[in-house]
């Protein structure tokens, strides 16, 4: 019995050291090698400064900038408040945000169509993309506040819109930092605010 014990502790000792430790070091060496941006966190740099994430999303408000979904993840997109809103689609809280919000946002851009990312939150509340649409719409209110023509502000959407992953998978979509940080560069005069 004694022997079988001990045969048990050094196989448990062994195996923590071996999957418990070593394996996860050896991973995180080679990712690092192998891939160094994303295991960095795929961190977004200006001057040297990290500016955010082009995973992560960050609430934007200004009338100069692009602005992302709404975030179920608390105030400012909290990382540590990540979730949806666990709304159901026949909840009558659901559908009263989203009629409401979706007359607020028609009678901002007047349109009469609205992309359904510009009124619903995305799953994780954390989303760093829009759609093309979402984006496009809102080419009107960035260009008028930053003095810019539609067309460069089309041209800064353009640089920053990735296509479907494999040509296939996914949708279009914009990251919406790229572009501030563009528009930014484009027009540093209307980034004081």
């Amino acid at each position: 019995m004694l022997s079988q014990l001990r045969a048990t502790a050094t196989l448990l000792a062994l195996f923590t050291l071996l999957l418990g430790l070593a394996y996860p070091l050896a991973m995180t060496a080679i990712a690092g090698v192998a891939f160094p941006d994303q295991a960095s966190g795929s961190l977004v740099t200006r001057g040297g400064v990290a500016v955010g994430s082009s995973l992560i999303g960050q609430s934007f408000t200004g009338a100069d900038y692009l602005q992302p979904r709404l975030s179920a993840a608390g105030d400012g997109y909290d990382g540590s408040a990540s979730s949806g809103t666990n709304l159901a689609p026949t909840s009558a809280r659901l559908a009263e945000r989203l009629r409401t919000d979706g007359r607020a946002m028609k009678a901002a851009t007047g349109a009469a169509l609205l992309p359904a990312d510009a009124i619903t939150t995305s799953g994780s509340g954390l989303d760093p993309h829009v759609s093309p649409a979402f984006a496009e719409l809102q080419v009107p209110r960035i260009a008028q506040a930053r003095g810019l023509t539609p067309q460069e502000v089309r041209r800064v959407i353009t640089q920053n819109t990735a296509g479907r992953t494999l040509g296939l998978l996914g949708e279009p979509r914009v990251l919406v930092l790229g572009v501030n940080l563009g528009l930014d560069a484009l027009a540093p005069n209307a980034a004081a605010n």
